[in-house]
Formats: C-alpha cells, structure tokens, sequence
C-alpha cells in the first residue's frame, strides 16, 4: 500500500535515490490571452496514466532508472515575484542536492525562475528556447514581469550571445529587431540546432532547456493559452529535444499547456509524451 499521491508515471522513487526532481509551478497570472495553464501540471500527472513508461523513439523505459516527482508548489496569485521566489527556492534546493530539476508550468514566465537559479552555480549558462512567442518584449501592458517579457528578463541577466531562440513566428517589430541584435534567433523550425549544440557539447558549456509547448502546430497541440498558426510537428520536437540533450543541460522545463481548451485531451496526451521523451533523454544521457 502507497500514499494517495498521484506522480507522473514511473516517476515515484525516493527523492535521495533521484537523478532528475519533478515539481510543478501552476501559475498563469500574465497570461495575456487564454488562461489555463495553471492546471497543466496537474493534466499531466494525471493523464501520463495513459501512456506507457517505455519509449520505443529511444529503446529506454522510466522503470529502469530514478525519478522523482515533487508535486506542485502552492504558488501566490496576486504576485508574480512572489511566486517567481518560491518556484526560485524549490529549484535552487533540488540544485543544491546534486539533482537536475525538471520544471512543469504553468505560463512561460515561470522559466525566469529557474534560469536564475540555475545561474548562481553556472554563470555562463546558456538557454535553448523552444517556442512559437519570441518573449521580448521589455513590458506587456507596462507589466515587466509577464510570459510576453519573460526572455526579455532573461536577457538582462545573460546578456548577448547566450539566448539560442527556435520556431519563433511570433512577436511585434520590436521584438524581432531586439533578436537580431542581441539573441541567436532561428524563426520557424530548428535549423541551425543540430550546427549549434555540436559547438555548445564541444565546449561543454552549461545549458538551460525551456520547451513552450506552442512551438508545436496547433493542428495538433491547440490546448495553449496563445495558439499560433504554423509550428513543428511531435517528430521533430522529439528530434530536437534529442539533440539538446547531447548537450550538457543543467536544467529545464516544459509549460503552456492549457488542458481545457483541448477538450479531446490530445494536446495533454502530447504533453506527457514530450516529457517522457525529454525524461528520457536526459537520463540516458547520464546526468
């Protein structure tokens, strides 16, 4: 007999046992256009039921290996930075612990978190970002913390030359004018990526992985706070989550999932599917 707490499938080991920490961060407060996203996390914990724990795309199974799923953070609503702290702390505990953390989201603004706690102990860290929003704008609606800001925020704190920004089809003029001189942008799809993190393993640089899940075509992920017409398909996400992961990541998370804007539940069955894929990834990369 096991306590009542659901986790992601296969992802119930001891937390001292643990390579990889799970833990949600249902927040959506910027949401600028659909919310939801705050009950992404829960969507895939609960619907990764349906999916088995062995991938056939990698020849590689949960079971084999330690995961553990912390659950979700209780997050404050009414302030952004607050809850930026706590899912700031949770992730600098499971860093300092020698784990890797896994962040589930929740909106994209949850990332700036992360990416902070994880350049305390790299400062040379750079971030793939995966996305169909390029996230520069240097406010939304005066707000300097919101999902539309949140590469923006990184920005000021990595600087030039360390954002790596793919399928991007979104964003005003402003935006892309600040990619083109700040950020390596790569619209649309992942070309480049394979060129890139042939150089980023060689020099074994730190990495940071965010995967908006809109960056995929809402033909088949329409369950997102704002679709975009165009995107990727499921094969070639998979495809460039593998080739990320010949990297050395550090850290990453996966978000924007809004689950009851798809009520066929395709777009939660194709989140669970990503995460297992970039579970996997990472674990059989040995991290």
């Amino acid at each position: 007999m096991k306590p009542n707490i659901e986790t992601f499938i296969g992802c119930d080991s001891a937390y001292d046992a643990a390579r990889i920490v799970l833990f949600g961060a249902p927040f959506d407060s910027t949401t600028s256009f659909r919310p939801g996203a705050r009950f992404g996390p829960a969507a895939i914990r609960h619907e990764s039921f349906g999916l088995e724990t062995y991938s056939p795309y990698q020849d590689a199974d949960l079971t084999d290996y330690a995961v553990f799923d912390s659950g979700d953070l209780e997050l404050c609503f009414g302030s952004a930075e607050s809850a930026l702290a706590d899912i700031e702390g949770r992730a600098e505990q499971i860093l300092s612990d020698g784990k890797l953390p896994l962040l589930i989201g929740g909106e994209h603004l949850v990332t700036l978190a992360g990416v902070r706690a994880a350049l305390r102990r790299w400062p040379d860290l750079h971030i793939i970002h995966f996305d169909a929003h390029a996230d520069l704008r240097d406010d939304y609606l005066g707000a300097a913390l919101s999902h539309a800001c949140v590469l923006r925020r990184c920005h000021d704190r990595v600087g030039d030359g360390r954002i790596h920004q793919f399928c991007i089809r979104s964003g005003d003029r402003e935006e892309f004018s600040f990619a083109g001189a700040h950020t390596d942008l790569h619209p649309f799809d992942f070309s480049g990526l394979e060129a890139l993190m042939e150089r980023l393993a060689a020099e074994d640089v730190p990495l940071y992985l965010t995967v908006d899940l809109d960056c995929l075509d809402p033909s088949c992920f329409p369950g997102t706070g704002t679709p975009e017409a165009g995107g990727v398909t499921f094969p070639a996400l998979l495809g460039a989550i593998l080739t990320v992961c010949r990297g050395r990541v550090v850290m990453a998370d996966l978000n924007e999932l809004a689950p009851m804007l798809d009520a066929s539940g395709v777009s939660t069955a194709t989140a669970c599917k990503v995460l297992r894929e970039l579970l996997l990834a990472l674990l059989k990369k040995g991290i």
